[in-house]
């Protein structure tokens, strides 16, 4: 199967300082690869690296498949001032267009259309001229998957998607993530804590320690001495 990312030996760091050292692997078109490691462990900068926010001190990351940095639909963590952004439901949806505006001062009837399709399958359109800051921590998540969504129809990287949000509303959009890669077919990358959604819901597992500690399918990572220990951190705090 052809590799939407291939990453190389990658390092990536700030100010001269590494924070993430060679790390390899790869992502299938398709996929749904999450991302696991501990607080500090280099996972926010990974997804800046994959973003291109920042480059590689070393090593390679190619993109496959036809994919372009425009064709990647972002969810980033909520701040606080970004809950009480001042936008109704549509226009916060309708801006994951942005990128393919390029000079037009106006969006197109095919954008709007694909928002209003996008809010449709997340199950929002009855919120659709709701204040964004008025909503519940878990449809301000399903209206930036929508968002999302408008950006691409390739891949989606999801950073803590479910942090924050009650039980209900976490199964709620993991269920709504696992129909949006096996119906629609788009690559998953998902950065989470939370090891057990991702060995439910993942095909393939990458743990960072500041490098890679393992990289595998859910199974394999399931039996590996990593994920053992791991899961069992997990369990022993729940």
């Amino acid at each position: 199967m052809e590799h939407v990312l291939n990453c190389s030996g990658l390092s990536f760091g700030y100010d001269g300082k590494t924070v993430l050292h060679d790390v390899s692997f790869y992502v299938e078109q398709g996929d749904y690869l999450c991302i696991l490691g501990e607080n500090g462990a280099g996972k926010s900068t990974l997804v800046k690296g994959l973003l291109s926010l920042i480059k590689p001190q070393a090593g390679s990351l190619q993109k496959g498949a036809g994919l372009h940095d425009r064709e990647t639909g972002y969810l980033p963590q909520q701040t606080v001032v970004q809950r009480d952004f001042p936008a109704s439901v549509y226009e916060v949806v309708l801006s994951g267009c942005l990128n393919s505006l390029r000079i037009r001062p106006f969006y197109s009837r095919a954008e709007k259309a694909r928002a209003a399709e996008n809010m449709e399958k997340l199950g929002i359109t009855h919120l659709k001229k709701r204040p964004y800051r008025a909503l519940s921590g878990g449809q301000q998540q399903r209206v930036l998957l929508a968002r999302a969504l408008c950006a691409t129809r390739r891949l989606l990287l999801l950073d803590e998607p479910t942090a924050g949000l009650d039980p209900v509303a976490t199964n709620g959009l993991y269920d709504i993530i696992e129909r949006i890669n096996k119906e629609l077919g788009i690559t998953i990358i998902m950065v989470s804590h939370d090891v057990h959604a991702a060995v439910k819901y993942a095909k393939h597992i990458l743990q960072l320690n500041h490098t890679v500690e393992f990289f595998g399918t859910r199974d394999e990572y399931i039996n590996s001495g990593c994920g053992k220990k791991f899961l069992g951190r997990e369990a022993a705090h729940a």
